[in-house]
């Protein structure tokens, strides 16, 4: 009878202290869970809201704006409209080509650093991480003179050699832009990659080459493999970044008319809010775009892991 009611006890007391304990957690997230609740929730709130609406003007334009209730019509209007279809489609390109050749050149950085065959290594690192600490307009401010014909060492040494020299043109503006974010962002990557293979076990690169496997065959069949998830991570981050691409863009369009107002999605939504005062075109054309991203990270999600399941 007396151990019934001490374990009944002890199972109140517990209740008690777990009680306790949530409401102490409780305290210390509210301060976290009120920001995020203010400037993440409510701001995504409040753009599905507006979306469903829009402003039409009187027939002389001159009297007062009225708000009515479009429904999804704003949504038909962003799926169809040519002007952000061709701006996705823009970024889209830049993405299958720029995510892919940086995330190999930060792949095999840290490959290099972590097989121990350079020099300095922490010395390399911390230049390597550099560009990622500066921020990116101002980045993209010293690329946009490094490009400008007369003021550019690079341009000049170029013409000098007879060689073609326009990083502005309209066919090369979009890879001078892809050379920006390659230089601030391969550095980043690469310490993600990187501290993911100083995680790995030591013994099974010795195993392996005990067998006789070379430095290649080590890097190639096992480090890779098992920092897959660390790879799969910079390429999540690398989609989002690619489809919010608008530092750089915005900072050559002062140099060169072959960037315009719309020539990213992020920069068409700008136009609509700021240029021509249609935020609720703007707020639906940005839920789009936030689907079309968790869509695009999903699918990639996806399918690496269904890879992983056949291997």
């Amino acid at each position: 009878m007396s151990s019934s009611l001490l374990t009944a006890e002890t199972r109140t007391a517990r209740r008690k202290g777990a009680s306790r304990d949530w409401r102490f957690a409780w305290i210390f997230l509210a301060p976290f869970l009120l920001l995020f609740l203010l400037f993440r929730i409510v701001p995504v709130v409040f753009a599905i809201g507006q979306s469903l609406f829009t402003q039409t003007s009187s027939g002389t334009g001159f009297g007062a704006a009225t708000v009515d209730f479009a429904g999804l019509a704003n949504y038909a209007r962003a799926l169809t409209d040519p002007t952000l279809l061709t701006a996705a489609g823009r970024v889209l390109l830049y993405g299958l080509v720029q995510v892919p050749v940086m995330l190999v050149l930060a792949l095999a950085m840290a490959l290099l650093f972590d097989s121990g065959m350079v020099r300095l290594r922490r010395a390399l690192q911390l230049f390597s991480f550099l560009p990622y600490a500066v921020p990116g307009v101002i980045g993209s401010i010293i690329w946009a003179f490094l490009y400008v014909p007369g003021i550019s060492p690079i341009v000049n040494a170029l013409q000098a050699l007879d060689l073609p020299a326009d990083f502005l043109s309209p066919h090369t503006v979009l890879w001078s832009i892809a050379n920006v974010t390659t230089w601030q962002w391969t550095g980043y990557n690469m310490i993600i990659i990187f501290s993911a293979l100083q995680a790995l076990p030591r013994d099974i690169f010795e195993a392996a080459k005990l067998d006789g496997a070379t430095g290649w065959h080590v890097a190639r069949l096992i480090k890779v493999p098992l920092v897959m998830p660390a790879i799969v991570l910079t390429a999540l981050f690398s989609i989002i970044g690619t489809l919010q691409l608008f530092s750089e863009p915005m900072v050559l369009k002062t140099l060169t008319g072959n960037v315009t107002y719309n020539y990213t999605p992020n920069m068409f939504v700008y136009n609509l809010a700021f240029g021509t005062n249609d935020a609720y075109y703007a707020s639906a054309v940005s839920v789009v775009m936030a689907v079309a991203t968790f869509l695009l990270s999903l699918g990639l999600l996806k399918l690496l892991q269904r890879r992983s399941d056949d291997d």
